[in-house]
């Protein structure tokens, strides 16, 4: 499976290389700390998005659509004391930015965003161009 994802997406293997050996030189699992989980998916002249945000408010983040590029920015804020002594601390804090190409080309001015029990369900309507038209066939 590694090697079907480096000959489709060569720069999507690169980074998730790239925060494999940040996570080895480092000590730790920068993807957890960094990017909030995402599920992307079709259907009819819409792409959804949902991004995992738990604790978080719509003040927190920022999103951005530009042609096909969907970016996710936003701030983690600690939940308890930093004076506190963890037992286990595995959901990161701090500013995370987060940019996916989709596989179509989206209409910005129409993204809905919405935020209910941690989870950001973002809709993207298809730009006019990248929805399917039908074509008429003449005969001669």
């Amino acid at each position: 499976m590694f090697i079907n994802r480096m000959l489709l997406a060569p720069e999507l293997v690169r980074r998730e290389m790239g925060e494999l050996f940040d996570s080895v030189f480092n000590g730790h699992d920068v993807r957890a700390r960094s990017y909030p989980a995402l599920n992307i998916w079709e259907e009819g002249d819409r792409l959804f998005a949902e991004a995992e945000l738990p604790g978080m408010g719509m003040d927190d983040i920022e999103l951005f659509v530009v042609g096909n590029e969907l970016t996710i920015k936003g701030q983690r804020r600690p939940l308890a004391d930093e004076n506190a002594s963890y037992h286990r601390r595995e959901r990161g804090v701090g500013e995370f930015s987060r940019t996916v190409t989709l596989p179509v080309e989206i209409d910005s001015d129409k993204v809905e965003a919405s935020l209910k029990n941690g989870v950001l369900t973002i809709t993207l309507p298809k730009a006019e161009a990248a929805r399917p038209r039908k074509i008429s066939v003449r005969t001669e």
